[in-house]
Order: C-alpha cells, then sequence, then structure tokens
C-alpha cells in the first residue's frame, strides 16, 4: 500500500489528465449535437435517457477495457516507438489540414446531413443501441479513452482508485450528454423553444462546429506525437 504522500502525488497528474481528456470528448459538438436531436424523437424522454444509458455504458466499457490493459500496453504507452509517433504527427497535421478546408467551405454546405436528422426519428432501443456505438466508432474517442485508460492503470494509484478515477474520466466525459437530458426529463415541454432554437442553429452551422472539432482533435494528436518524439 503507498504511503498517504504518494498517494496524493499520484492523484494529482493523473486527475489533471484525465480532467484535459475527458473535455475534449465532453465539449467536443459531434458529442453534444446527438444529445439535443435526440430530444427531438417522437418519444424523447425514454429516447434521451436510452442514448445517454449507451452512452456511458460504451465509454466505461472502453476506459475499463484500457485500464485492464494497461498491464500488456503500459510499456508502450509510455515509450510509444518513433515509427507511432511520427504516424501521430503525420495523422494530426492532415486532420488540422482538412479541418481548415472544411472551414472555408463550410458556406457551401447546404442542408443538415442525414445522420444529424436521423437522431428525430429515433425510438428508444435504436437510441440506446446508437449511444453505445457512436463511441465506439469515433477515432478520437477511442484514442481519448485508451489514452486515459493507459494513464490510470500505470497511475499507481491501486485498484479501487482506479476504478474511482475512471468513473471520475467517464462521469466529466458523459456530463454535456447527460445535462441537456436530465433537464429536460425533469423539465419537459419548458424546454421546447429553447431545444427547437439550438437545434436550429446546430443545423444551420454544423459544417463549421465539424471544422473545429477535426481542428481541435489534429491538435491534440499532433502534440501528442510531438511531445513523444522529443522524449526520444
Amino acid at each position: 500500500m503507498l504511503p498517504m504522500d504518494a498517494t496524493a502525488a499520484s492523484w494529482g497528474p493523473v486527475l489533471a489528465k484525465l480532467v484535459a481528456l475527458a473535455l475534449v470528448i465532453a465539449t467536443s459538438p459531434v458529442t453534444v449535437i446527438p444529445a439535443v436531436l435526440v430530444l427531438h424523437a417522437p418519444r424523447p424522454r425514454p429516447a434521451g435517457l436510452a442514448f445517454l444509458g449507451g452512452w456511458v455504458l460504451s465509454l466505461a466499457a472502453l476506459t475499463a477495457l484500457f485500464i485492464g490493459a494497461s498491464d500488456l500496453l503500459g510499456g508502450l504507452h509510455k515509450s510509444p516507438p518513433a515509427w507511432a509517433s511520427w504516424a501521430r504527427v503525420v495523422f494530426g497535421a492532415a486532420l488540422i489540414v482538412f479541418g481548415i478546408y472544411r472551414w472555408l467551405t463550410r458556406h457551401r454546405q447546404g442542408k443538415s446531413p442525414a445522420w444529424m436528422r436521423s437522431f428525430s426519428r429515433l425510438t428508444p432501443v435504436r437510441a440506446g443501441v446508437t449511444g453505445a456505438a457512436l463511441a465506439v466508432i469515433r477515432p478520437e474517442v477511442l484514442i481519448i479513452c485508451a489514452v486515459a485508460g493507459l494513464g490510470i492503470g500505470t497511475g499507481e494509484l491501486g485498484i479501487v482508485g482506479g476504478w474511482i478515477a475512471g468513473a471520475f474520466f467517464v462521469a466529466v466525459s458523459a456530463s454535456t450528454v447527460a445535462l441537456p437530458i436530465l433537464a429536460y426529463v425533469s423539465a419537459g415541454d419548458r424546454l421546447d423553444d429553447a431545444l427547437e432554437r439550438l437545434k436550429d442553429w446546430m443545423e444551420r452551422n454544423h459544417a463549421g462546429m465539424i471544422a473545429v472539432v477535426l481542428v481541435l482533435i489534429g491538435l491534440m494528436v499532433l502534440y501528442n506525437g510531438i511531445h513523444a518524439l522529443l522524449r526520444v
């Protein structure tokens, strides 16, 4: 068992990193937009709660998977090979360039894409499956959960501390999905007008928001690649 001061020293940097990683997921428009659009489904309350449940369970499963795999992958997490670092640099730079292109051409985009419009037609079952699937099919979510899980697993927090840290990461990551859905469940029809205005705004500005997400993710990947190369 670690001494009290050693445990505190371990928690500090791990939690600081987890907050930064979780906020990348939480503040992404690709995270927030579906949480708002699903509340326009024919049965918004059960669909919203099912979507939230699927999203949280998927984030928790991914994080737990990488926490459990930290013993096998911890060395790679701490000292990635040079080719992996260069791959991050190239991939991050490509995302930034593509994001800038999407921003410059955002006014050419017409109506919102089909994937956005589909959320307003989800049944509760499909909403739960969609919430779970979104965490798995989004590469940036997979990467961030991997970094968070490996960081927790190698952070010398102990078994209980590791799972507490994992729950903390999932809670912060899912906060921006939980807030609108739980607010609607409690307030109901009083939020209809505000949600409709927000939905219209997001549909008009979806191209710009996606462009910003691409640039932010690219910057994060590029920074991690350069940082890893400088440590070699």
